[in-house]
């Protein structure tokens, strides 16, 4: 079955050396070449999902001869705190936890405990979220607050049945992922931010069901642009549905939108509030509008390979220097060296430079080895 292995994860050519020279540039925080601040580290807990989605893990890669990494290979709590250290020193205000599925990571309460307890160098406590597919915040969201946890991120393909089953492709209800940001709010882990993929021919004609069904809440609707991440999905151009067709849509048959500004530099969603004042929506525009001019985001996979991009074909593992058997002190001080020389020469911009004619690797690290 080793054709139903992501290759990426498993072969060492496709990685790039680290550099643990003395870096020439100190600032904090690090800025790349194209003087993007780091400030957003997402940090992937496991490689595994209870959903099988379309767009991330489609059944026809991800059945049930598909091999995903043994525990051994992942990073310990510990090893991720270590790492999340080295990232707040150099400029990370905010860490989001990803999958798969992160709340399937046993006891991710402690790893949360540990990662809010880190401060930045002007001693701010770090922003944590989590981004999840609700399933288990019933269970689970009481106990992510109390560890630290700041808010979370929901994703929902649709508020109808038929269609969400038809998506996730396992036969979870709408009714069970509500049930779990209701759960969410109790525990005040908010404002919850609820996304939605959309993808031409499938989920489109759910826009504004879902528009309607989270107007006048206190949760916050994003609408995403269906990606050409990872090579395991089938994307085509085709089914992208433009944000700017979204926006027009809703503000034409639910209420006038008017834009807002970003909540900090490098926000992803373009935000637009109802002119009636009930909530607002955002726009993920992935596709069709480029974000990459002030992209501050870095990804840290579950077995410890750092990527610079979500497009990336390519990564850089941490992991032989993190259990190299040195000193702890000596491994974190290369670690920083390496994590800064990494950033500092980075100029990612795949989606500034993507076009129709972009070819698509078939090496491209999956979302669902990342996050999104």
């Amino acid at each position: 079955m080793t054709d139903r292995v992501i290759q990426l994860v498993q072969d060492n050519s496709r990685l790039i050396p680290l550099n643990f020279s003395a870096p020439g540039n100190s600032e904090v925080p690090a800025k790349d070449k194209h003087q993007r601040r780091l400030h957003d580290l997402r940090i992937s807990v496991t490689d595994r999902c209870n959903f099988r989605c379309v767009y991330c893990m489609p059944k026809s890669i991800f059945d049930k001869d598909y091999q995903f990494l043994p525990h051994k290979d992942l990073l310990t709590f510990e090893e991720i705190e270590s790492v999340a250290r080295q990232f707040v020193a150099l400029g990370v205000e905010k860490i989001r936890l990803t999958g798969g599925e992160p709340l399937l990571r046993k006891n991710i309460e402690i790893l949360i405990e540990r990662l809010a307890a880190l401060r930045t160098p002007g001693n701010k406590p770090v922003e944590i979220t989590l981004t999840t597919n609700g399933t288990l915040l019933r269970k689970k969201a009481q106990a992510l607050k109390n560890a630290g946890l700041t808010r979370v991120t929901v994703s929902l393909d649709a508020i109808d049945d038929h269609t969400f089953k038809a998506m996730n492709d396992v036969d979870f209800s709408v009714d069970e992922v509500l049930d779990g940001i209701a759960a969410a709010h109790e525990a005040e882990l908010g404002p919850i931010k609820v996304n939605m993929v959309v993808k031409g021919g499938m989920n489109d004609h759910q826009v504004l069901p879902m528009a309607k069904h989270f107007k006048n809440t206190p949760h916050i609707l994003r609408f995403i642009e269906y990606m050409d991440v990872g090579s395991s999905n089938g994307w085509k151009m085709d089914e992208v549905v433009p944000s700017a067709r979204i926006v027009n849509l809703i503000a034409r048959e639910l209420a006038p939108l008017k834009p807002a500004d970003p909540n900090y530099v490098g926000e992803v969603a373009e935000r637009w509030l109802y002119a009636d004042g009930q909530g607002e929506i955002g726009v993920i525009s992935s596709v069709t509008q480029a974000f990459c001019s002030d992209c501050s985001r870095i990804r840290l996979s579950t077995e410890g390979k750092l990527y610079t991009c979500l497009f990336a074909s390519r990564g850089h593992d941490l992991k032989p220097l993190i259990r190299s058997g040195q000193s702890q002190a000596m491994i974190e001080e290369q670690m920083a060296k390496a994590i800064r020389n990494l950033w500092t020469v980075r100029e990612d911009r795949y989606s500034e430079v993507r076009s129709a004619h972009t070819p698509q690797p078939r090496d491209r690290i999956e979302m669902s080895y990342i996050g999104g």
